[in-house]
């Protein structure tokens, strides 16, 4: 069965158990399209347990290959053009934590929808922190997706940012996500309502025939007279080039590598239940249900990416070759950062992906046999330092932030 059969199947069987762009003066617009025998009996409760369970299962795994791939079919037509959705109003979640910066001063009011271990989340999330913002975190529920249901879109991360009139612009796609916050930073004069409108999902056919859906410009910050002095042509298209790289090829040998083997896959569930606070989102039995069952399905679904990907049986020897590939640039240009001295978006792009898989037996790996422990932790330490605190909202468990 397909991997999008199981996620079908995992959420109905959960159920059943239950144009013009705005004017900016001068602004650098850029375009991205960058076995026979008797089965026993059992009662129906105890079939309604286990269907609800591997409902739960099939549905986290689901979501999880769904998560390193970020993109996927939509029902855009071919051509088609749609700017960010803009909704009147908070929709009726449950916030999970806060991350409350009192140095903030953006004035920016951000919500992100999240898995707390997808490589795309990690990514937007090492963005925010490194920059020092406050924002509100709803950790999505992996099988039902509740918190989504007021969205037509279905897929991690989503930030819904405040606008000057009140009303909330939906941003989808991690790299756009920054691209827009990034924008506005740069000069806070904008609405970031219509910076958004400089990202438009469009939907294209590629040279071999497929459908591919997209977001332009997604690479690319926009800025007005004030393109920052410091910063050449040259290396505005290296940092887009690095997260682009990041995009197409390192996240993609993350699964692979990460559920390699079984012991491999149960050792990173184990860690996505630490790290996503499963104790408190879920029941025990079903903690034990996504671990377990879940470990399995996904050290099987990484072979199918493998394969897709192009990946040989040395997925380490893969994920060695991309971390070399990024430090010896680094060498080259005699920097601790791909920024310079400091850290810039493609330094960040990196690091958050890498951040995704930090308790896992691969990342000791490729901290054992590669040189990228001295840049990743100088970035860690920056990211750790500019973050604010963590805050539980009123009726919440404790946090260990």
């Amino acid at each position: 069965m397909s991997v999008y059969r199981y996620g079908v199947f995992a959420r109905s069987l959960t159920r059943l158990t239950f144009q013009k762009p705005l004017k900016i003066k001068q602004l650098n617009f850029y375009r991205n399209i960058s076995t026979k025998s008797k089965p026993k009996e059992f009662s129906t409760f105890k079939l309604g347990l286990i269907g609800l369970g591997l409902g739960v299962t099939a549905g986290t795994c689901y979501a999880v290959y769904s998560s390193v791939t970020e993109h996927g079919k939509t029902d855009h037509m071919i051509h088609e053009k749609k700017h960010p959705r803009v909704i009147d109003k908070l929709p009726d979640v449950r916030i999970t934590k806060k991350i409350v910066n009192p140095n903030d001063k953006s004035g920016l009011e951000l919500v992100l929808f999240q898995f707390q271990t997808c490589p795309f989340c990690c990514k937007v999330r090492a963005y925010l922190d490194y920059e020092g913002l406050s924002y509100s975190v709803v950790e999505v529920d992996a099988v039902l997706r509740q918190d989504l249901k007021w969205s037509d879109y279905k897929k991690v991360p989503m930030l819904l940012a405040r606008r000057q009139d009140g009303k909330y612009v939906q941003l989808t796609d991690s790299s756009t996500i920054i691209s827009v916050i990034a924008s506005y930073l740069h000069d806070p004069s904008q609405d970031i309502g219509e910076l958004a409108r400089f990202y438009p999902s469009i939907s294209f056919f590629d040279d071999a025939g497929k459908k591919i859906t997209d977001v332009m410009n997604k690479y690319f910050l926009m800025f007005q007279d004030s393109t920052p002095k410091n910063v050449s042509r040259e290396d505005m298209q290296e940092e887009r080039s690095w997260r682009s790289w990041a995009d197409a090829h390192l996240v993609h040998l993350i699964s692979p590598n990460v559920y390699q083997t079984r012991a491999e896959a149960f050792e990173t569930f184990d860690w996505f239940s630490d790290a996503g606070e499963w104790h408190i989102h879920f029941p025990k039995w079903e903690r034990d249900m996504m671990v377990y069952v879940g470990a399995t399905a996904m050290w099987l679904i990484s072979k199918r990416l493998k394969k897709r990907h192009n990946l040989t049986d040395d997925v380490r020897g893969h994920i060695y070759e991309a971390l070399n590939e990024w430090t010896d640039e680094l060498k080259k240009k005699n920097s601790k950062f791909m920024g310079g001295k400091q850290p810039n978006l493609a330094d960040l792009a990196v690091y958050g992906i890498l951040c995704s898989m930090e308790g896992c037996q691969a990342f000791k790996d490729c901290l054992a046999n590669t040189n990228i422990g001295e840049w990743f932790n100088a970035i860690k330490d920056i990211v750790s330092k500019n973050r604010g605190y963590a805050e539980r909202p009123a009726g919440n468990k404790s946090l260990q932030a």
